[in-house]
């Protein structure tokens, strides 16, 4: 609903005023200004101004939205090629539509929408989406990049409203509106943000975000039911849900027998498979031997085949019986692609220290005392045999006495940044050294059916958020890898290239408009500093007058929430250690631009307020915030190209026209 009038506690208090700092401003000081304001206008507006002033406020919320639809959707068809992150939310989309399982380490409503909307526009999920700069040629693209600025440009008149309904200000939201529609974010790439409009009442705070929340996991998990390159995250429980994963509807042997072809996988979240792989470690790392490792996805190089320490005989052999493995049991563990043995000793391990290395070693199966190790389940009693996916095992290596286990920490390049593998010697249990078989073949026994193992929905999802949670803190930067740092962004250090690199290339380029950035950036300053004052001066019993009263009172209110909003937004990132990039940042500017809004509203209505007397004070306030839109305005018109795309010398160039707004040397664009 539009406000009874045009400007609120804003138009009324604009105009200037004489006389009212005495006895009489003591009274008011305390009073709701709004209503003060009804008390001193004995005649209510004419119906015919009242629907005027209600069809501007539409007019200006239209124009609102219509500009920054406008600005988003310029050139969105440029360039017709993958731009950054559309390799990865493409590709998500894409799995989406192929009903494929995957794993990533935020939650699925975005990725889902922009599956829905490519499948909707046409797009049937086709594109490898493999790196930057890989041409769609014939396919649809556009329902997806359309999707996400469309949702992109409903943030300006969501925050628009949001400031009008904090200060009761026409100017504050405009301005606002015109800051981030203005700040060319190079929003042309599939990126879902999603505002939540703060209310009073804990049903809609809680119960209702946390159902939808949980609903849209249900719809994932419902639509991704086919095996994909996501199952190795999660638990063989897990996987047993997914069709085309060799569990899903399986039927495998129950208990452990000697020649038994096994995986092995770790039971903390994300570890993944026991594995191991012809490459050696490299000089200077432990002993020379084969690399023992985890990894997350199904391969040939996870397959062991176990054995009796002290003898090579195959015990799949029909003229032998069967013979199970038993708690306690020592066991030696061959991988089957390269014919070595599971095996430790005293080296320290590459990554961990007071950890042993684990290593691939002999030949053929035969090898030392050193690879041979203790089976034992979890909380049983010596002589158990050992349940298939249900048995909690752990593998004692009987030289050294260490205990198998996984760091889960990435091993560099020359371990193809698989997880790290130790032995180590501190046998306290952990989810680290504690494994589960999984894959089991032995044409010796009889298979049961594994449907009883599938998990109920609270369980798949927990098990996902453990997953997500794991995924997130090892995003570590790369090696060469581009990334920012928090204290970067406020100050528009530096951007990031979303498409292209030389200058023949199409090159789009995120950097935040550096007048709307450094303007939120001093108002942020200005809003402590003023807020202080004001606050000091209010707890101190100061009389202000009413005038002043109202409007510190929207300043300290209303900026104060979206200042807060700015925080929480913002400082977190300090205490993550994983990799971060500027577009991070987005939903705190979000904040501080609905912050410099109300701030430089505020603040130029009190000083024509405190130059009341000043023939011109009428015109501070109005020329302030034309002031304003209007620079704001032109330093877009400077760096759109920036958004929508350029080609030509790089701005390193003296010849290039983008030479000039190279302002800080750190911008390589």
């Amino acid at each position: 609903m539009p406000p009874a009038t045009g400007g609120g506690l804003a138009e009324s208090e604009l105009r200037p005023r004489r006389g009212r700092c005495g006895p009489q401003a003591a009274r008011a000081a305390g009073r709701d200004v709004a209503a003060e304001a009804v008390a001193r206008s004995p005649k209510r507006p004419a119906w015919g101004s009242r629907r005027f002033e209600a069809v501007g406020w539409w007019a200006l919320l239209a124009l609102v939205t219509l500009l920054s639809f406008a600005t988003r959707f310029h050139r969105l068809d440029e360039p017709p090629h993958i731009c950054w992150d559309e390799t990865h939310f493409g590709k998500m989309g894409s799995y989406y539509i192929n009903r494929t399982f995957f794993f990533d380490v935020h939650p699925p409503l975005g990725k889902m929408l922009i599956g829905l909307a490519g499948y909707l526009s046409g797009y049937d999920g086709t594109f490898l989406f493999q790196k930057p700069g890989d041409k769609y040629e014939h396919h649809s693209y556009m329902g997806m990049r359309g999707f996400c600025a469309f949702l992109g440009s409903w943030l300006v008149p969501f925050a628009y409203l949001t400031v009008l309904d904090l200060s009761k200000s026409l100017s504050a939201a405009l301005l606002t509106a015109a800051l981030l529609t203005f700040a060319p974010h190079a929003g042309l790439c599939l990126q879902v943000t999603v505002g939540k409009h703060l209310t009073a009442r804990v049903l809609c705070l809680i119960v209702l975000p946390l159902a939808l929340y949980t609903a849209t996991f249900a719809v994932h998990f419902m639509v991704l039911s086919k095996s994909g390159p996501g199952d190795g995250f999660f638990s063989s429980a897990f996987q047993a849900r997914l069709s085309g994963n060799n569990l899903h509807n399986a039927s495998i042997p129950e208990h452990l027998a000697y020649g038994s072809v096994i995986t092995v996988k770790n039971l903390r979240m994300a570890i993944g498979y026991l594995h191991s792989h012809r490459h050696l470690y490299p000089e200077g790392i432990g002993a020379r031997q084969q690399q023992v490792t985890t990894y997350l996805h199904k391969d040939y190089n996870n397959l062991w085949i176990i054995k009796k320490h002290n003898t090579n005989s195959d015990p799949l052999d029909p003229s032998f019986p069967v013979e199970f493995v038993r708690h306690g049991d020592i066991i030696r563990l061959e991988h089957k692609e390269t014919s070595r043995n599971l095996h430790s000793h005293y080296h320290e391990a590459p990554m961990t220290r007071k950890h042993y290395q684990v290593t691939g070693y002999g030949i053929n199966g035969t090898g030392d005392s050193n690879d041979f190790w203790r089976i034992e389940v979890v909380n049983r009693k010596f002589g158990n045999r050992i349940k298939v996916l249900r048995s909690r095992i752990r593998f004692i290596h009987l030289v050294t006495g260490c205990v198998l286990g996984s760091s889960g920490k990435v091993l560099p390049k020359w371990g193809w940044e698989q997880l790290e593998v130790t032995c180590t010697p501190y046998l306290k249990e952990t989810l680290n050294s504690i494994w589960n078989v999984e894959d089991h073949i032995n044409p010796k026994l009889p298979n049961i059916s594994l449907d009883v193992l599938q998990p109920s929905f609270p369980e798949i999802l927990l098990e996902s958020h453990m997953v997500m949670i794991r995924g997130n803190s090892g995003l570590k930067p790369k090696d060469n890898e581009f990334t920012s740092k928090p204290w970067h962004w406020p100050i528009n250090y530096q951007g990031l290239r979303f498409s292209g690199v030389n200058d023949t290339d199409f090159r789009v380029y995120l950097l935040g408009n550096p007048v709307v950035w450094w303007l939120n950036l001093l108002s942020i300053a200005l809003y402590l500093l003023s807020g202080s004052i004001i606050a000091v001066a209010m707890q101190r019993g100061a009389r202000l007058p009413a005038e002043v009263a109202g409007l510190s009172q929207v300043l300290l209110r209303g900026g104060g929430q979206v200042l807060l909003g700015w925080t929480l937004h913002y400082f977190p990132f300090f205490l993550m250690g994983r990799v971060l990039y500027f577009h991070h940042y987005f939903p705190a500017m979000l904040f501080s631009s609905m912050l410099t809004g109300i701030l430089w509203d505020t603040l130029l209505r009190l000083c024509a307020w405190g130059l009341a007397s000043w023939p011109l004070a009428r015109g501070i306030h109005v020329a302030g915030i034309l002031s304003l839109l209007l620079g704001t305005a032109y330093s877009f018109y400077l760096f759109h190209p920036l958004a929508y795309g350029m080609v030509g010398p790089l701005a390193q160039d003296p010849q290039s026209p983008m030479a000039g707004l190279r302002w800080l040397d750190s911008w390589d664009f």
